[in-house]
């Protein structure tokens, strides 16, 4: 069925925010997708017309400058697209010591990961209730529930996530925005975190997915309105033994990962440091740049 409206996604050409871009596509659902230049972005959106018949249009730049949100915003109102739902996927992930993590790389996995889908979330609230009934998906992490050596900032940065969706759909309530929260674990997302994935503990390897499995699930519960949503029956069951399990065998979990990071493991640190197009931002986007198709 044709549909006038769109779905904003952050992230779009690569790993979970592509498959949630195809999922959509597949859906019927017209596009707006951003992701940084140089990734894939306008092959993927011509893809996405030839094979599913929907409108797309793209945005290349860098979300966490601030000035880009805007320009996402402002070109969006002006080309009087009409959100109806605002998927926040782009993310950074981190896997280290902090006193390994420079400040430029914490403040840039911050910023994307918690003042970008924030500032977005209110730029477009305007639209979303303009565009009811509407919904808001923000990308956590199973992570938020646990305290992980080396992923200090990121699991805080994902208990944001939660915090403020939770927050924010209370708030919301009545207005026919609805906001939801997706909590996935691991993912094959790229050559090497299944690398990292298939050298992993037996009970870790067990509860990986691949991102398409988990944009299928999302995208069916977020539909149906759900809150919170963890993918997979071995995620959910984690969150169970948290409760559950004493804490001597939490402390004891906690020292290998302890031990992982300190032998240098490969499945643990090697692959995890932001790609260099996120890292060297500066020349990408001195000014916003935004393509629309």
């Amino acid at each position: 069925m044709k549909t006038d409206t769109f779905t904003l996604i952050t992230g779009a050409s690569q790993g979970f925010g592509k498959a949630l871009t195809v999922g959509s596509a597949r859906r019927g659902k017209n596009l707006v997708l951003a992701a940084l230049p140089g990734s894939g972005l306008p092959e993927l959106a011509l893809f996405l017309k030839r094979n599913y018949d929907v409108k797309v249009h793209i945005f290349e730049g860098d979300l966490t400058r601030s000035e880009n949100c805007h320009a996402l915003y402002t070109i969006v109102k002006e080309q009087d697209l009409k959100i109806n739902s605002l998927i926040n996927n782009a993310g950074i992930l981190s896997r280290d010591y902090l006193e390994n993590l420079t400040w430029d790389y914490l403040q840039l996995q911050m910023n994307l990961n918690m003042l970008t889908p924030t500032l977005l979330s209110k730029l477009f609230l305007p639209t979303l209730k303009q565009n009811i009934p509407s919904n808001i998906l923000n990308v956590g992490s199973l992570a938020c529930y646990f305290y992980l050596p080396g992923k200090q900032v990121y699991g805080a940065t994902k208990a944001f996530i939660l915090s403020f969706s939770q927050s924010l759909r209370r708030e919301l309530k009545g207005s026919g925005v609805k906001v939801s929260v997706v909590c996935p674990g691991g993912m094959n997302t790229s050559a090497s975190h299944t690398y990292q994935n298939r050298t992993a503990g037996w009970f870790t390897r067990q509860s990986i997915m691949n991102p398409e499995e988990v944009a299928e699930i999302t995208l069916d519960k977020l539909m149906e309105g759900k809150e919170i949503i963890i993918p997979g029956k071995v995620n959910q069951s984690f969150l169970v033994l948290d409760k559950i399990l004493p804490k001597y065998l939490k402390e004891l979990i906690t020292a290998k990962a302890m031990k992982n990071l300190n032998n240098g493991n490969p499945r643990t640190n090697k692959a995890v440091h932001i790609p260099h197009k996120h890292r060297s931002h500066n020349k990408l986007n001195k000014s916003p740049k935004a393509v629309f198709q």
